[in-house]
């Protein structure tokens, strides 16, 4: 099993014919992801690589291909609207991999998707990646920018704030001939859709995930919630490592939501908080996979 996405996912990409989103719309072709349709405004009735229909409205490609899920390589200014309007023709997931939105746009987004039936992941994210069987990967699913050749089918969730982290954790484990269910970019930004609880909480209900790697970073709360709900409710082992020790308060480091403020939000605090719940504590990235396997 998996979570959020799989072979049968129909995927459409808001954005083909921009050289960015035509990239990584080819990558996802290749890894054997069932992308149906394409969205440009303007650009209707044309084919992207001769195969791919391209339309002028989600909700026209959702009609015409029954597409149930999107990749968004639109640019900042226009993006919090490009994910309203997957969120308005009733998509089940949307999966923004945008850098740079504003943030006031992002807050508007976030209201507007409330109670709604989409689940929107990042944005300023990686994606999701189900892996599928050998090395054309049949029964997988890649939405977003995540290199598919690391990737490898078997039981292990990984859910991370950081793309390349996302990237290190899944070629240790794969590197050991161990593979992943699903791995989950949720993004660094401040305001995003989907967290580390939520999408911890997907892998406790999978049956078929046996183990967890949890990556994040300084600023928020969003690690401590996690791991106070994982003490509570989990019964399956988690590894976590979180980035920025080092980093100076005050300042900001790479990500946008990665800020400490107020004495909140230091990975001291994180990684204190892993600990307290069980959570097998990686000292370093090199270790994420090995501190898991231990466990395990």
């Amino acid at each position: 099993m998996s979570i959020l996405v799989n072979s049968q996912t129909r995927v459409l990409v808001q954005g083909i014919t921009g050289s960015f989103g035509a990239r990584h719309t080819r990558l996802s072709l290749e890894y054997g992801t069932q992308v149906v349709a394409g969205v440009t405004p303007g650009k209707g009735g044309q084919l992207f690589e001769n195969k791919v229909p391209i339309f002028d409205t989600v909700a026209e490609a959702m009609k015409q291909t029954g597409a149930t899920a999107s990749a968004i390589f639109v640019p900042p200014p226009f993006a919090a609207d490009a994910i309203l309007e997957g969120v308005d023709a009733g998509l089940d997931l949307v999966v923004c991999i945008t850098e740079g939105i504003p943030v006031a746009d992002m807050i508007k987004v976030k209201r507007a998707i409330e109670g709604k039936r989409t689940r929107l992941i990042g944005p300023n994210c990686p994606g999701v990646v189900t892996p599928g069987e050998g090395e054309q990967s049949h029964g997988g699913c890649r939405i977003g920018i995540a290199p598919g050749y690391i990737h490898k089918k078997g039981n292990i969730g990984v859910v991370s704030r950081s793309g390349t982290l996302t990237y290190e954790a899944v070629w240790q484990l794969t590197c050991r001939g161990v593979g992943q269910s699903t791995c989950v970019g949720i993004g660094g930004d401040p305001v995003n859709g989907t967290s580390h609880l939520d999408v911890i909480k997907m892998f406790n209900d999978d049956l078929e995930t046996r183990g967890m790697i949890m990556i994040g970073e300084i600023g928020g709360s969003a690690e401590e919630e996690a791991a106070e709900w994982i003490a509570k409710n989990c019964r399956k082992p988690v590894a976590g490592f979180i980035a920025g020790a080092t980093a100076p308060p005050g300042r900001r480091m790479g990500h946008a939501g990665a800020i400490v403020s107020g004495g909140k939000g230091t990975a001291a605090a994180k990684i204190e908080a892993f600990k307290a719940a069980g959570i097998g504590v990686a000292a370093t990235p090199s270790e994420m996979a090995e501190t898991l396997l231990k466990m395990m």
